[in-house]
């Protein structure tokens, strides 16, 4: 039985589960053909690590690769309870500490290079002799997608804002629904959340202006809600219904573009909290365009955690050893 090992962390409450050795090599000039590769031909290994036994259902993963550009120092796939993502905000903080401190790759802690699915996102960690304190980057171009009304079962109308963040989101006022942001409401939260997911894939077409097709698709809903104390509060509900325990990277990233958008958040620092009280800052780092629109570079700063090492076999004679998922 060939075993894989793994470093386990966390971002803010949200686990990544980062793959450090016995994982097949995974072909691909580019991450995203990769991305492909592993959906196609690995899946297998996805299940086994996400899903139960090993995992639950809202367990995350990352898988480091070699970098895919002359000048990265690593690349990266993430993993989910569905598949694989395009990219990661709690995943890169979390994976800055762990491979900067286990020097599972190297680079300058400044400028740490990393090859995601949806592009070049470059991270910076902050020091404490050799310990990683905190962690910001700065992601791909983020930009406002469309405004859409969309009718969802048992909640009749829903206004959305659709906006990339490295992933595409359809942001929803929570107060406007009656929904509260916090754990005692988390199943209503993810029932909700995948009804208006649905319904605005439904009626959405999405097309990134400069991107890769693989990148066309609605990740989660992302409920927003005013928090006293911080700018406000972030529940994403993403993938097959998993709910975030941050505030999620690329969800405070699609916010900072809408607050760009509408004049309200330049290169100031503001506070997202997540379902748990926990927290990332994001503010502008720049102004650009992609295919044509405007678009900001968001940047995105947090902490992260290790929890412990393990290691993962499947026991040929084991009728659920592959993985499944009980909700």
């Amino acid at each position: 039985m060939q075993a894989i090992q793994t470093i386990e962390a966390h971002t803010a409450g949200e686990p990544l589960r980062i793959i450090t050795g016995g994982y097949p090599d995974v072909p691909g000039a580019t991450i995203l053909e990769r991305r492909a590769y592993a959906r196609d031909h690995l899946d297998h290994l996805r299940r086994m690590l996400m899903l139960e036994p090993r995992g639950h259902a809202d367990m995350y993963g990352a898988l480091l690769t070699p970098p895919a550009s002359a000048d990265g120092d690593v690349g990266v796939l993430f993993l989910h309870n569905e598949g694989y993502s395009t990219m990661c905000g709690h995943g890169i903080i979390a994976m800055t500490k762990v491979g900067l401190e286990e020097g599972l790759f190297e680079a300058d802690p400044s400028n740490v290079r990393i090859d995601t699915p949806a592009g070049r996102v470059v991270a910076s960690a902050e020091l404490d002799g050799d310990r990683v304190t905190r962690v910001s980057f700065v992601n791909v171009a983020s930009f406002v997608d469309q405004d859409v009304v969309v009718d969802v079962d048992g909640l009749g109308q829903v206004a959305c804002t659709v906006a990339y963040g490295g992933a595409y989101y359809a942001y929803v006022d929570a107060q406007a629904l009656g929904l509260e942001l916090d754990v005692a409401h988390t199943r209503e939260l993810v029932d909700r959340g995948m009804a208006i997911k649905r319904a605005v894939a439904a009626a959405c077409a999405l097309r990134h202006p400069d991107g890769d097709d693989d990148l066309n698709f609605l990740y989660g809903t992302i409920f927003v809600a005013p928090q006293p104390g911080a700018h406000s509060r972030n529940v994403c509900v993403f993938a097959d219904g998993e709910v975030d325990r941050s505030p999620t990277g690329t969800g405070v990233s699609g916010r900072a573009a809408i607050h760009h958008a509408r004049g309200e958040l330049g290169a100031e620092w503001v506070t997202i909290e997540s379902i748990l009280g926990t927290s990332f800052d994001v503010r502008v780092a720049a102004e650009v365009e992609v295919g044509g629109r405007p678009a900001i570079l968001p940047e995105v700063r947090g902490e992260a955690f290790v929890t412990g090492r393990a290691e993962y076999w499947v026991d040929p004679e084991d009728p659920v050893g592959g993985g499944f998922l009980l909700r």
